[in-house]
């Protein structure tokens, strides 16, 4: 189809760049946004120019963790314990209605970017005043660690509904990625209790139409909602999806504002021994433009290896944490398979494969 194209500078704002661009042409009848930073932005456009669809406060929900997590506390389902830094500075640890493990956090963050772990709320707060964590407090949450292992659930809802869904357990956590180590996840069974909670997350924070990606900490009372983004996840979480449904999650949401549900594919409902699952090993703490791989020989050819993307020692990595195969040292994506052989596949590659800082290589 015909489009224009517009570049803007990193410090434009986006919303004012695409109403500038679309300046004296005829108004759209959709916008869309497939990135969780252009929700925000899409909502602002939309109100401005009298587009259906979310406008900011319903962007907001999705986008700022207090509002999200007391969404779904309303909603009487389970989230860690939070508040406010701000709040939390005011009124002093003690007024926070936990003592242990503790997260500081952005609200509107991402990739867990600037996300700090204490050994309790008074260790938080006092980090924070002693300017050893520098943050804006009113930008900020404070919040009670969960432990558990993570699972990520995946799909397209249409009127509340969902078209397909999947559930994913994380081997690695978003938040040691950042720190970087390694992450991966594999497909497991979807349960139909799962689901149904999954569905009153959804609901409690007003994501009706389109994709999702939500995550909740696995506890023995039950899932625990962490977070969740109208949008897809990760590159390897979109690949893994498609191969197990057949269903290209962007394209599908898409698809579905633009042509509505009819013109949606009709997924594959995949067994138990149809898992995929995907990897990464991050290059951007090594302190190096350049890394050396080594161990990976062994896992390389793997009849479960679908896609396998490695960097030469005389290529440049990105220097930001990413979650693309391309701006990582090793990444790749696996099955079929049971998510036993999976998670044991990631497991053991993360055990046996070192990247190690690189010289640049001679000109």
């Amino acid at each position: 189809m015909r489009a224009l194209v517009v570049e803007r500078s990193d410090d434009e704002d986006t919303a004012t760049a695409v109403l500038s661009a679309i300046k004296g042409l005829p108004e759209p009848d959709t916008v869309v946004a497939l990135s969780e930073f252009d929700l925000v932005p899409a909502a602002q456009v939309r109100e401005e120019l009298g587009v259906p669809g979310p406008r900011v406060d319903d962007a907001l929900t999705v986008r700022d963790k207090l509002v999200m997590k007391s969404a779904v506390a309303a909603a009487g389902l389970r989230t860690p314990r939070f508040a406010s830094l701000d709040q939390a500075l005011d009124l002093g640890a003690a007024s926070l209605p936990w003592q242990g493990r503790t997260v500081l956090k952005p609200v509107a963050g991402a990739s867990s970017k600037e996300t700090h772990t204490f050994a309790s709320p008074s260790e938080a707060l006092q980090a924070v005043r002693d300017g050893e964590v520098r943050c804006s407090a009113t930008d900020f949450q404070i919040e009670e660690f969960v432990v558990g292992p993570i699972l990520h659930i995946d799909g397209l809802l249409t009127a509340g509904e969902p078209v397909v869904i999947q559930a994913s357990r994380y081997i690695g956590t978003c938040l040691d990625y950042a720190r970087g180590q390694p992450l991966g996840s594999a497909q497991t069974d979807t349960e139909p209790d799962l689901v149904d909670w999954a569905l009153r997350c959804l609901k409690a924070v007003g994501v009706e139409s389109g994709p999702f990606h939500l995550e909740a900490i696995e506890t023995a009372r039950g899932p625990v909602f962490l977070e969740v983004g109208a949008r897809c996840g990760s590159v390897g979480v979109v690949d893994a999806f498609e191969r197990a449904t057949g269903v290209r999650l962007p394209g599908a949401a898409v698809r579905l504002q633009v042509d509505g549900a009819s013109a949606l594919p009709r997924p594959r409902l995949p067994g138990p021994g149809e898992r995929y699952g995907w990897f990464l090993l991050p290059g951007h703490t090594l302190g190096s433009a350049y890394c050396r791989i080594s161990g990976e020989q062994g896992f390389r050819h793997d009849p479960l290896v679908r896609h396998w993307e490695q960097r030469r020692e005389d290529e440049p990595l990105r220097n930001a944490a990413s979650y693309a195969y391309r701006n990582v040292p090793l990444g790749g994506l696996l099955g079929p398979g049971s998510h036993s052989a999976l998670e044991r596949f990631i497991t053991q590659l993360f055990k046996s494969v070192r990247v190690d800082p690189a010289s640049p290589p001679l000109r």
